[in-house]
């Protein structure tokens, strides 16, 4: 197994061959930027309509081979994905809830319980990928899909970022990766060195039919009973389909029509107008419900995860 899935860009500095067009969402009609502030950061970007693309951030976090067999051939059934979905919605939710709301000690706490899931999750020698889940650029990885998560959605929802704005929020999603095995000298330095690592690391984008049949059966909602599925499944996979880039719909053979752009764009831009008129502590409450939680479980010393 590789101790590097990439190269090192400051030993040696290259220009990746896929851009922005190709690895990020393109978008041509957005809200007008509503918040007017100089500092913008991740926190900011809490919202419950972000929800809307947690799926396509799964089908991102897969897409490098490591991390979707890792996650596909799991043998952790009590948090696995297609086995127990709510529980590992809540679980996932609540890291991403710690990491930016929570003190270093409840970071701790939560990484200790990762961890201790993440030591059986490693490749066997039947495996055709080789996989560990402590590998840091595997982690790195998956922390760059949840800024990308975090910074789509808050400019569908808020208008676009300003340079200035773009560049604290970036700066201050640093714990998504740094609550478990990420350290600071591998985050990016700035936004721009961001697009370098994230177009670079979209190079190494490949998803096999193993994969892409547990993605898919993700996306059609496959692990929850057949009432709800019917109902919700159509809307979930155009909302997944939308908020993925070229490159990984191109892997999983997913269309994505001028049309179906437009009703994305206008889906939103009816939801960033509707979330105006929400106040914000009922835009954040699943964050607050999720955080009571964690401290509860703290206090009662019950399972994290």
């Amino acid at each position: 197994m590789p101790m590097h899935y990439l190269a090192d860009q400051a030993a040696e500095p290259q220009l990746p061959t896929l851009t922005c067009q190709e690895t990020r969402i393109q978008i041509t009609q957005r809200t007008r930027r509503w918040n007017r502030k100089p500092v913008v950061t991740v926190v900011d970007a809490l919202d419950f309509w972000s929800a809307a693309a947690s799926a396509a951030n799964v089908v991102m976090q897969l897409s490098w081979p490591e991390v979707g067999y890792g996650v596909a051939e799991s043998r952790v059934h009590s948090g696995a994905l297609m086995y127990h979905p709510w529980k590992r919605l809540r679980t996932t939710a609540q890291y991403m809830a710690v990491a930016i709301l929570g003190t270093e000690d409840e970071r701790k706490a939560y990484r200790e319980a990762v961890n201790v899931a993440h030591r059986q999750v490693r490749s066997t020698n039947e495996s055709p990928v080789k996989y560990n889940a402590f590998n840091r650029e595997l982690q790195l990885w998956v922390a760059a899909c949840l800024f990308i998560f975090y910074e789509d959605t808050y400019q569908l929802l808020h208008g676009k970022l300003t340079e200035e704005q773009a560049d604290a929020f970036f700066r201050s999603a640093l714990p998504i990766g740094t609550t478990l095995q990420v350290t600071e000298d591998m985050w990016p330095a700035t936004r721009k060195d961001f697009d370098v690592y994230w177009n670079t690391a979209c190079e190494r984008i490949q998803v096999d039919e193993f994969v892409r049949d547990f993605l898919m059966d993700l996306v059609n909602l496959k692990m929850i009973n057949v009432v709800p599925r019917l109902i919700l499944a159509p809307l979930l996979r155009f909302l997944t389909v939308g908020f993925l880039a070229p490159v990984f719909r191109e892997q999983l053979g997913l269309e994505w029509t001028d049309t179906d752009r437009r009703r994305f764009e206008h889906l939103f831009l009816f939801v960033a107008v509707v979330n105006r008129c929400i106040p914000r502590r009922l835009r954040t409450y699943n964050y607050t419900v999720l955080m009571r939680d964690l401290r509860w479980r703290l206090r009662r010393k019950k399972p994290l995860i």
